[in-house]
């Protein structure tokens, strides 16, 4: 029985195996070919899919625009590409400045916007029927406020008393060419007022910028050489303010659009040492002027105004300086006499930038620093266009002060 059992099993494993093997054989065989499938002419292209591979470019060669025939015109010139190279930067276009003849009389209207308040102020309290003590006290008080100064503000009520009592009666037509008189003694109306940059034995002129941080300083050195570009002079900028970043960029871009040239040194680098530069480069090209633009000093460190002297004594190595321009921010009343004082100790100024005169109504500044100094204002700034630097002129000054 048991011999039974184990030959039923044998063949039954036997069957199983041959089985194995014939199924194996018959996947291990390669399918046919699929037959080959008849074009549907009539069917579209199938839509691609997003994210689908692109194909293969196809073998057939594709024309180019300039081999197809467009309707109805004639066949595409070719344009022909510019050779590979660097590209090569456009040189800024250069501007044109205004003409400086007559500027601050184009510019009054804003200028008389700020200081109108101290003439009409002047003419209202001198139309009074009755000048008494307090009146007088009152116009004192009214040019002290607009900062005319404690000895210029007496010098002009002394004056005006005397005249309103010889006149007798006041039109205001006559009160206002009284004070207009008046106000032109204390401003000066016999001072040279140019700006030397044209010696006679030699060239360049040069001319040195000095001035607090904040003042506007390196902005009025290249306004001043927009105003000797358009009075017909060449130029080349200085920029020995090193310790500001951004001061040499400024002037370089101020140069720029006029076509003057700027001598720039390494960053926190000698300041005398450009300025000597600049000199020499000048000397060289044969510019008319050189402007030296230096760095804003605070009036109350020793050590960087010793410093602004070194720059005078090594320029003047070159040749002496012709013009020394303080700049001082018209709004910041007394105290810009203080840094005046402190400058004038260092360099000899010869001349005086007032900027910002438009935007405030203490006009008396001109009349004060004058006097602190014994120098004359050269130049106003009267905004932030880049024409708006003029050469002072005391009549219109006044008149803008007085008004119409």
């Amino acid at each position: 029985m048991e011999t039974v059992i184990l030959a039923v099993v044998i063949a039954v494993v036997v069957i199983g195996a041959l089985g194995g093997l014939i199924v194996g054989s018959r996947r291990r065989k390669p399918l046919p070919p699929p037959p080959p499938k008849t074009p549907d002419i009539t069917a579209p292209p199938a839509e691609p899919h997003v994210g689908d591979e692109a194909e293969t470019p196809r073998d057939e060669p594709r024309r180019t625009i300039e081999e197809v025939d467009l309707p109805g015109g004639a066949a595409p010139v070719a344009v022909e590409e510019p050779p590979a190279g660097p590209a090569l930067e456009e040189a800024p276009e250069l501007e044109i400045p205004e003409p400086t003849a007559g500027r601050l009389v184009r510019l009054r209207a804003r200028l008389s916007r700020s200081q109108n308040a101290l003439g009409k102020g002047l003419l209202t309290l001198l139309s009074r029927e009755h000048l008494d003590d307090e009146t007088w006290e009152e116009i004192e008080d009214t040019l002290l406020t607009a900062d005319v100064g404690v000895q210029p503000t007496q010098e002009l009520v002394e004056g005006l008393r005397e005249r309103v009592k010889v006149l007798g009666t006041r039109t205001p037509e006559e009160l206002r060419g009284l004070l207009r008189e008046e106000l032109l003694k204390l401003v000066g109306t016999e001072v040279d007022r140019s700006v030397k940059t044209e010696p006679e034995d030699r060239k360049p002129g040069i001319v040195m910028v000095v001035g607090v941080n904040g003042t506007g300083k390196t902005t009025t050195t290249g306004k001043l050489a927009r105003v000797l570009v358009a009075d017909g002079r060449t130029v080349v900028l200085g920029a020995a303010d090193t310790f500001r970043a951004a001061a040499a960029d400024q002037l370089q871009t101020w140069g720029e659009r006029v076509g003057a040239y700027t001598v720039r040194g390494p960053e926190a680098g000698d300041p005398a040492s450009v300025a000597f530069d600049a000199v020499k480069e000048g000397k060289e090209m044969g510019v008319d002027v050189v402007l030296i633009d230096t760095a804003g000093r605070l009036h109350t460190k020793t050590g960087l105004m010793d410093e602004l002297g070194k720059v005078k004594r090594v320029v003047e190595k070159h040749a002496p300086l012709d013009e020394v321009l303080l700049v001082l921010d018209a709004t910041t009343g007394q105290n810009g006499l203080v840094q005046a004082r402190v400058f004038a100790e260092v360099v000899d100024i010869t001349g005086i930038v007032l900027t910002k005169l438009d935007g405030t109504a203490k006009g008396g500044i001109v009349v004060a620093v004058q006097r602190e100094l014994g120098v004359p204002v050269k130049l106003v700034g009267l905004g932030e266009g880049a024409d708006d630097l003029a050469p002072f002129e005391p009549e219109a000054f006044v008149d803008a002060l007085i008004g119409e």
